[in-house]
């Protein structure tokens, strides 16, 4: 029997079941690149971990409110729990439609003269959704992949996108809920709240620190974080449904 701890989810939680839902959306999505990516379905959530197949996604914006900033690169990469394939990670800096500020090239490093010859993200939703068909979808900290792609295709779709997510700040959430209530004993003697920022995540399971805020590296992060934290805390069979929102 496994002795590996599985950190449960806040009473209450509940998750949909994505195969219904996207079954659903089928029927009544408009575009046809869209209908599409519903009609790849999802996985059952009963569906064993090991045998999802996953999407690591990370986006940089402008800013950090969707309704008011804009996706200035993606960065995907296909994985499992075996295997990251790297040789299908897609990553594009694109022309985001609001302007860049001082606060958000300083974390990624994408300017001006970087964006003159990138397409508009458009040009892409059509790869993008192609790559997500049938995957369940991995970030960390979900309000800003699912925020940012599901406004960028109402502006230029006129339609929302819903699609299943694990994020695994969350599940880091979940390990680390009670180290995070610290009395003011335990911080009077220094003792301060688990970061479950993405690189301090990494650290706790040895993984090594990636170049932040760059797409492409901060999926990669992500995959292998998930990858760390199931071999860590889970097994092999969890359902999906443990771990999905």
């Amino acid at each position: 029997m496994s002795n590996k701890r599985h950190p449960a989810r806040p009473p209450g939680h509940e998750t949909p079941n994505w195969r219904t839902l996207c079954a659903s959306l089928a029927q009544t999505a408009l575009d046809e690149d869209l209908k599409r990516f519903y009609e790849a379905g999802a996985v059952g959530p009963l569906t064993p971990i090991s045998d999802v197949p996953l999407v690591a996604l990370d986006v940089e914006t402008t800013g950090l409110d969707p309704k008011r900033d804009a996706i200035v690169s993606v960065g995907l990469i296909p994985f499992n729990l075996k295997r990251i394939r790297c040789a299908d990670a897609r990553y594009q800096v694109v022309k985001p439609i609001s302007e860049l500020t001082h606060e958000s090239v300083a974390f990624h490093h994408i300017t001006h003269s970087d964006l003159k010859q990138a397409p508009r993200l458009d040009s892409m939703l059509t790869e993008i959704l192609e790559i997500m068909a049938g995957r369940v979808v991995v970030v960390h900290y979900r309000n800003i992949e699912r925020g940012f792609l599901d406004e960028a295709v109402r502006y230029y779709l006129n339609e929302h996108l819903h699609f299943p997510v694990i994020d695994t700040m969350e599940i880091e959430a979940r390990l680390h809920r009670g180290a995070n209530r610290l009395g003011w004993f335990d911080r009077l003697r220094g003792k301060k709240d688990v970061s479950i920022r993405l690189a301090e995540s990494r650290l706790r399971y040895g993984l090594p620190l990636y170049h932040a805020h760059h797409a492409l590296t901060d999926a990669l992060a992500s995959a292998e974080l998930l990858q760390a934290q199931i071999a860590t805390h889970f097994d092999a069979d969890t359902p999906v449904a443990d771990l999905w929102d």
